[in-house]
């Protein structure tokens, strides 16, 4: 009987054994018969990655690798294609076409040839310039006081300004799809109009004798526009501090002035004297620009209507 076990025994390990070489082959057959490939995955970002995949369609590849496509978004190839070892997928933006189309398809709207072909129309691109008028503010002085007895008088007329603007259009069928500022250049600065608020004064006879003309001589008759500059980057470009005339600003008598002042020019500005020692590409017209210390002390003074007179 213990022969008969034994005999038993190692037929059953034969059998074990067998079996499991049996398997064993099995799986390096399915391994073998399993033909992965190396896919390049381009994002749109420009990263590029590799994917190990049995599949073959470009849709599954992504789905196996947890890539998900927003709206506006394709693959070279496309989704339906089968590619092989060594080939990549590139995702990248859809043309406006494309995105287009694929809102009607989704929408369940009949589209018919004609719209897909208006879809697919050329898109042209035009620069286009237009002239925008630049409306003039009104300034309110008011000197009247405390008194209810007041009458406005105008110190100087408003004009309205202008400036260019440049853009590029895009047109599709004749229609404007898109439009970019590219620059914006001001031809005429606008002119502030001055309203004086002050009291009404009773006529008598000695108002209406003719007054003797002020010492001081004017300016081109008006009111200046007047703002601050320093010597950063931001106010002129540069940081060396040195004038168009060759001189070095300095905080309390240098101010920029159109051609129309001589260098040397000395001005009388709110009861300040300064020197007319330098240009600027926006000084122009009635407007002058005093030199300060500091970017913060120029932000401090913002804009200021003056009166301004030659000193002789």
């Amino acid at each position: 009987m213990k022969k008969e076990e034994k005999a038993s025994l190692s037929i059953m390990k034969i059998i074990a054994i067998s079996i499991i070489l049996i398997l064993i082959s099995g799986i390096g057959v399915m391994a073998v018969n399993t033909n992965l490939n190396d896919i390049k995955i381009i994002l749109q970002n420009g990263y590029e990655m590799t994917a190990l995949t049995s599949k073959t369609k470009v849709a599954e590849i992504l789905e196996e690798n947890n890539i998900i496509l927003q709206e506006n978004q394709k693959t070279i190839p496309d989704l339906e294609s089968e590619i092989t070892a060594g080939e990549s997928i590139k995702i990248t933006d859809k043309s406006y076409k494309e995105i287009q189309i694929a809102k009607i398809s989704q929408e369940g709207v009949q589209t018919s040839l004609d719209q897909l072909l208006e879809n697919y129309a050329p898109i042209t691109e035009k620069i286009v310039v237009e002239q925008v008028t630049i409306p003039y503010e009104t300034i309110t002085k008011n000197v009247a006081e405390d008194s209810s007895d007041t009458n406005n008088k105008v110190l100087q007329q408003g004009k309205d300004g202008l400036k260019e603007m440049t853009y590029k259009v895009k047109y599709q069928n004749e229609n404007e799809i898109e439009k970019t500022l590219l620059t914006e250049v001001v031809i005429k600065e606008p002119v502030s109009k001055i309203v004086q608020v002050q009291k009404t004064v009773a006529s008598s006879r000695a108002s209406s004798l003719p007054r003797t003309a002020s010492t001081a001589t004017s300016a081109g008759g008006a009111t200046y526009k007047v703002t601050a500059y320093c010597s950063c980057a931001k106010c002129c470009g540069k940081t060396n501090g040195r004038t168009a005339s060759g001189t070095t600003a300095t905080a309390g008598r240098t101010v920029a002035a159109s051609g129309k002042f001589a260098f040397g020019t000395k001005l009388n500005i709110g009861g300040n004297t300064y020197v007319v020692e330098d240009r600027g590409g926006a000084i122009s017209g009635n407007r002058i620009d005093i030199y300060v210390s500091s970017h913060a002390e120029a932000l401090r003074w913002g804009v200021r209507y003056l009166p301004v007179s030659i000193i002789n």
